[in-house]
């Protein structure tokens, strides 16, 4: 609901910046249709993914911010994933986010092109998407996973490490009992 007021209270041509949880992107009923107004009254061209614990202590979720001119519909959303910067691996409240880590974007903001943190989508894909705008990175890395010969034949190598290990916390009680 926040956001229909802010589409209403805009003034044409007119510029906000939000921030939304995580949820809110892929959200159904309701937030389908407020999605689909923003979409057709405003141009989002802008989703900045932050990533979880950017407010913490207050919430640990993901949040996104979302960057919309209200006047002319949406024809294309840019999408910009922010790293963690090196060797962090979460924020909290002794290890907050600083104004400085968003070079980044600062640098890609006015020279737009895709790069393993950017990637842009059309509004007929969002609309095919039932408005869903949780866009996932598509330069992402994915994690190699073995095939399922060598994910079972690891697994069969734990299993007989673990059965080892448990023999010989039996032997260890049964001699301390003895």
């Amino acid at each position: 609901m926040f956001l229909a007021l802010i589409i209403k209270l805009l003034k044409s041509n007119g510029r906000s910046a939000v921030v939304l949880p995580d949820g809110t992107l892929f959200g159904e009923g309701v937030k389908t249709r407020l999605k689909q107004e923003l979409l057709e009254r405003c141009n989002l061209h802008t989703i900045v993914r932050l990533p979880n614990g950017v407010f913490n202590p207050y919430t640990g979720i993901k949040t996104n911010l979302l960057f919309f001119e209200k006047g002319t519909p949406t024809k294309e959303v840019w999408y910009f994933e922010h790293p963690y910067p090196e060797g962090v691996k979460s924020y909290n409240k002794t290890k907050p986010i600083h104004i400085k880590e968003f070079d980044l974007e600062k640098n890609w903001w006015n020279n737009r092109q895709e790069n393993k943190y950017a990637w842009k989508v059309s509004v007929e894909d969002i609309i095919a998407r039932n408005y869903n705008l949780d866009i996932k990175n598509p330069h992402q890395e994915v994690d190699d996973l073995a095939s399922p010969e060598g994910l079972l034949e690891q697994y069969n190598t734990s299993e007989i490490q673990i059965e080892s290990i448990q023999q010989k916390i039996m032997n260890v009680i049964n001699d301390a009992l003895n």
